[in-house]
């Protein structure tokens, strides 16, 4: 990026031509008065015009670069600075047994549920982001970080086995909120994903949803799973690994009643395509903000122009003492 400080400056460049024209008009003619043109016929004297041109060019571009170099010629370089103002987000993510349930494509509500969070991880890189896992109890599988690709793989290595069998919601509810106590950030939510109802614990999940409002954190709930009967994989001793169909028994009201209570919003995904879509919209609900301010850092170069007007000033100097020098 290129600019003149003063660029009110090169508007003396006008005056330029204009001076060429007048000294070279009143230039007053030099002469001397010889006898006999004659005898001067040979010695070079007819040159004596082009010298004194050369002499006038020579001085009006110092003068056009001096004044180029008064109109401080700047180059600049853009430089961005962005500031960024994330979201802190906790993801509990049901374990239990019933989401082995195969009614979501490709393989079940569990591996669904994964995938869908990993896209949503990758879409939120200002973001701080953990997880939480339960069962009949509770971890944390990962606390709050930026590095997702970290996150990502913890969300990979969630699987059926970790902890006893039972939907512990209250207490899934409760470790976020535990996990997200401490947080400076002004926006802090949870994103709870279950299939069931609470039937384990020692936390009621309407007491885990008070503490949450208490500490600011707004909690979206996904209820997931057909309605009616879904096919669940069991492992008979005598027929070996079926499938058998049990009723999909989520305690709506109760995710209702959490999301209400703490300003957020439930959700019911029947199939992998809502499941999208509503971790999408909970994407977009919930933007971090991001400013971005660009400025211009100039540096002075007028010494392009001011060395050279010097240098041609001097050879001026030289060439009119010796080449360009006049006869009278």
């Amino acid at each position: 990026m290129f600019r003149f400080a003063h660029p009110y400056l090169l508007l003396l460049l006008l005056v330029i031509p204009v001076a060429v024209w007048y000294v070279a008009r009143r230039r007053p003619e030099r002469s001397v008065a010889y006898s006999s043109l004659d005898l001067l016929l040979g010695a070079g004297l007819e040159a004596s015009a082009w010298k004194r041109y050369a002499t006038l060019c020579l001085r009006m571009l110092v003068l056009a670069l001096v004044i180029v170099g008064l109109a401080r010629p700047q180059t600049g370089r853009s430089k961005h600075t962005t500031y960024s103002e994330g979201i802190d987000i906790m993801l509990v993510l049901d374990t239990s047994g019933s989401m082995q349930a195969q009614d979501f494509e490709p393989k079940n509500r569990l591996h669904v549920a994964k995938e869908v969070m990993k896209e949503f991880i990758s879409k939120r890189p200002e973001d701080r982001i953990g997880l939480v896992v339960f069962a009949a109890d509770a971890l944390t599988q990962c606390p709050l970080t930026l590095d997702h690709t970290l996150l990502a793989k913890l969300v990979d290595g969630v699987d059926f086995g970790l902890l006893d069998d039972g939907t512990a919601i209250g207490v899934g509810l409760a470790t976020a909120c535990n996990r997200l106590r401490g947080s400076n950030a002004k926006s802090k939510i949870v994103v709870l994903l279950t299939d069931g109802q609470n039937n384990a614990g020692m936390v009621d999940p309407m007491t885990a949803a008070r503490v949450a409002a208490s500490l600011g954190l707004k909690v979206y709930t996904i209820g997931v799973g057909t309605h009616g009967r879904a096919p669940i994989p069991v492992d008979d001793p005598v027929f070996g690994r079926r499938l058998i169909s049990v009723e999909v028994d989520i305690d709506e009201g109760t995710m209702r009643k959490i999301a209400g209570l703490t300003g957020g919003k439930y959700f019911r995904a029947t199939d992998t395509e809502e499941l999208v879509a509503i971790y999408n919209q909970i994407d977009q609900m919930e933007k971090s903000r991001v400013e971005s301010e660009t400025f211009v850092e100039y540096t002075d170069r007028f010494l392009w122009f001011i060395l050279p007007a010097l240098g041609l000033f001097v050879l001026e100097l030289g060439l009119a003492e010796t080449i360009l020098r006049e006869t009278p």
